[in-house]
């Protein structure tokens, strides 16, 4: 009976290793993803600014704060998702 129960114990402790593992690739792809809008963002940002000033103007306030705020957001976001990733890896070492 002991057998079964240290094989159970390995198996349920690699399906954790390998659950870790799933949520840090998936964590990763949301950073990316987020990393992809935060420059989507400063691309636009940096369009209009061109764009305003091509025409002889300057970006509005209104139209700089909107972008920024994307910016910041998607910065905010990759920032949040970078420390579950680092919290997911310490508690797969942990498993292991």
């Amino acid at each position: 009976m002991a057998i079964w129960n240290s094989l159970k114990r390995e198996l349920d402790k690699a399906g954790q290793v390998a659950q870790g593992a799933l949520d840090e690739g998936r964590l990763r792809l949301e950073s990316h993803r987020a990393r992809q809008r935060a420059e989507s963002a400063a691309a636009s940002l940096g369009f209009a600014v061109y764009r305003a000033r091509a025409a002889g103007g300057e970006l509005d306030a209104e139209r700089y704060a909107i972008h920024a705020a994307s910016i910041a957001s998607a910065e905010a976001e990759v920032a949040r998702l970078e420390v579950e990733i680092a919290e997911v890896k310490a508690g797969r070492q942990a498993a292991t």
